[in-house]
């Protein structure tokens, strides 16, 4: 019979064996995680698409981060949760927080001033690990055809993404340590039913909302939990997998070639990360499960190879730096996409200091003991690096208030905006003051209205919800006003506000962006909004609603033409003797035109367009002026006087982007609007 140390022996003896199954170095996996890195940063340089490198990289990063917890767990050892938390970031943060550094200083060199201010902002989002979700709801489309007006701190969302799961899943260790504590519970069997949950509920969610809202889902957390997920489900299940040589030799191969190819077979613009994220993710598991063949001709020959495995450490500060430098490139160079010659010189410079920031940087930092020696230490060295980013930052921004504040208090003599074009204006400003908004105010240039819609201009239907605005509460109002429409209307409400205020009108807005008002049949995307807007109108019945009656002309040569659907409306609406105003759409052009006059100046002639290219030569509205409840306003000549669009008028910068007005020039139009809104 055996004794008791021998039965505790028997039990070490055990417990060592499972330790020692997720235990010892994969350099495979180390090599494939550079590959996948490279794969990301050739199709981002060369081909502008998706390779599914980025859903592998997050696939390692969970295998490995799962077989270290599981070795604590099946060693009985502490999880040291805080302390874990801690390190990560003490080990992530350096080299993130160089990059941002060295990111802001090419900007502030190379950038246009107005993106600046949105620079700044995502610089905070990224070391606090929250950059995917300002880019999702920035409503960031990730596969913009020109990418040099891409954010050179986009790449960030996946690392935001890391991070966030690097918090999460050691609360999933935990539970599975308080499941398995005092019961007859192994850790790994747990382990798979939990990472089994969340892969399954996530990809619901990634498959159900790809398909619903791709943009913001290509961004969204809960869209990749699924990829992390398996990756950990692949830790789990790897040390029981013993496939022979042949079948690895072949299994790597084909998870080689597939891992590959998926960017270049199909065009997965759109799809991801929904089911065909599977594609690259079951690839790279094929490789991780094939491993070590032994064979000479197996694919690990060449993955675990010393530059491969060199290079796999290196290929965080890789992923780190490739993609401001290629934002910068474009912004310099002013092209959508970088050439051959140019794009083998940007890989090659980020390999070069990749290598160099992991040798100099990042290896160094890891051997530094001292932040080692309690989570005191840790957490002052992850509290430095996130203020060496947030103290600039919070600095420079002060700093542009400060000169925001001063020029605004001078505003009314040197920036009089559309007031310039009145008969007789004579200019008395400072001839030198910059022109108005500065770049760092171009955030706060979106029209709004103060208040959310509540009494009776509270919306019944719930799709308006979040749309309705309104002034405050006005007695005995002189006029009812809605404002209804898209972002469109939304800038010419600035115009309209003075007026309002001046005359004692009640304002109420219900803005939904992307769709124009009018009467949209079934299925058309903005049918289901604008059918609650026309009830909810039909409902206050107001005075007056103001909206925009026709869609401009592009410069690419289609014609200016009435929305669809509004002579609907106008029908609609005036039965019920309710009046509309109709403003004509203003001008949308393909560059944006505050950037080019940053970079050119306003008087250079590629920042100015002759409007008979924006528009048509009359404005196609004003045949519905027959109808006695429908009113035609054309501001044309106060966005583009005398036949001219151009990006500074009355040292007012016209337009914010390629084709919303700015709140200040909008602003300085009211005088002129408001005879023909109140007569």
């Amino acid at each position: 019979m055996a004794t008791a140390l021998e039965q505790d022996a028997a039990v070490d003896v055990e417990r060592i064996r499972r330790v020692a199954r997720y235990a010892g170095f994969r350099p495979e996996v180390q090599g494939l995680r550079f590959v996948a890195v490279l794969l990301v940063v050739l199709y981002h340089v060369f081909l502008d698409r998706v390779s599914g490198g980025v859903d592998i990289f997050l696939l390692i990063s969970a295998f490995f981060l799962t077989l270290s917890f599981v070795r604590k767990l099946e060693s009985g050892g502490p999880l040291a949760l805080g302390r874990y938390w801690l390190h990560v970031f003490k080990r992530l943060l350096p080299l993130a927080v160089l990059t941002v550094l060295g990111t802001l200083l090419l900007a502030w060199l190379f950038f246009p001033e107005a993106r600046i201010e949105r620079i700044r902002t995502e610089a905070l989002a990224t070391v606090l690990y929250v950059e995917n979700w300002a880019l999702a709801f920035a409503e960031v489309d990730y596969y913009a055809a020109d990418d040099s007006t891409a954010s050179p701190f986009q790449h960030f969302w996946s690392l935001s993404v890391q991070g966030q799961v690097f918090l999460l899943w050691p609360l999933l260790f935990g539970a599975a340590w308080l499941l398995t504590r005092r019961g007859p519970w192994r850790p790994v069997p747990v382990l798979a039913v939990l990472f089994g949950a969340v892969f399954t509920g996530s990809l619901a969610w990634s498959v159900w909302s790809t398909t619903t809202n791709q943009a913001f889902t290509y961004f969204d957390t809960r869209a990749r939990l699924w990829e992390f997920a398996l990756g950990s489900l692949l830790a789990l299940a790897v040390p029981h997998l013993h496939p022979p040589r042949v079948a690895r030799v072949v299994l790597g191969w084909l998870g080689a070639v597939s891992m590959v190819s998926v960017g270049v077979l199909i065009d997965v613009q759109g799809a991801f990360p929904g089911w065909v994220a599977l594609w690259p993710l079951l690839s790279a598991a094929a490789i991780v499960v094939a491993g070590r063949s032994g064979s000479p001709f197996g694919v690990d020959r060449i993955l675990a190879s010393r530059p491969l495995v060199g290079l796999g450490d290196a290929s965080y500060a890789l992923y780190l730096v490739h993609w401001p430098l290629l934002i910068t490139y474009l912004v310099v160079r002013d092209r959508p996409v970088a050439g051959p010659r140019s794009g083998v010189v940007i890989i090659l410079v980020s390999l070069l200091l990749a290598v160099v920031a992991t040798r100099v940087v990042e290896k160094p930092l890891q051997r530094w003991q001292w932040p080692e020696r309690n989570k005191r230490h840790l957490a002052v060295s992850v509290a430095v690096s996130l203020s060496l980013v947030a103290v600039p930052v919070t600095l420079w921004s002060a700093a542009d208030e400060r000169r925001a504040a001063e020029l605004a208090a001078e505003a009314a003599r040197n920036s009089p905006g559309a007031a310039a074009l009145a008969p007789g204006f004579e200019f008395r400003g400072d001839p030198d003051a910059p022109a108005l908004p500065l770049p760092s105010q171009l955030g706060e240039e979106w029209v709004g209205l103060p208040e959310p819609c509540s009494g009776r201009f509270a919306p019944e239907e719930e799709v308006l919800e979040a749309h309705c605005r309104q002034t405050p509460a006005v007695r005995n109002p002189g006029r009812t006003v809605a404002v209804v429409g898209n972002s469109h209307m939304e800038q010419f409400m600035g115009a309209v506000i003075p007026v309002a205020e001046e005359h004692g009108w009640q304002l109420v807005a219900v803005l939904q962006p992307g769709c124009p008002f009018a009467v949209r049949p079934e299925g058309d995307p903005c049918h289901e909004g604008n059918e609650a807007a026309l009830d909810y109108v039909e409902r206050i019945e107001p005075d007056v609603v103001m909206t925009t009656s026709t869609y401009a002309a592009r410069m690419d040569g289609s014609a200016e033409t009435v929305v669809d659907g509004f002579p609907e409306l106008v029908d609609r609406l005036g039965a019920r003797g309710i009046e509309v105003v109709g403003f004509r759409d203003n001008p949308r052009f393909d560059f944006n035109p505050y950037e080019c006059a940053e970079r050119h100046g306003a008087d250079d002639a590629r920042c100015r367009v002759p409007v008979d290219r924006v528009l048509g030569p009359e404005n196609p509205a004003d045949a519905l002026s027959d109808r006695p409840w429908f009113t035609s306003l054309d501001l044309t000549e106060l966005i583009c006087p005398d036949g001219l669009c151009r990006p500074v008028v009355g040292n007012v910068y016209v337009f914010m982007d390629p084709h919303h007005l700015t709140w200040t020039y909008a602003r300085s139009m009211a005088p002129a609007l408001e005879p023909w809104i109140t007569g």
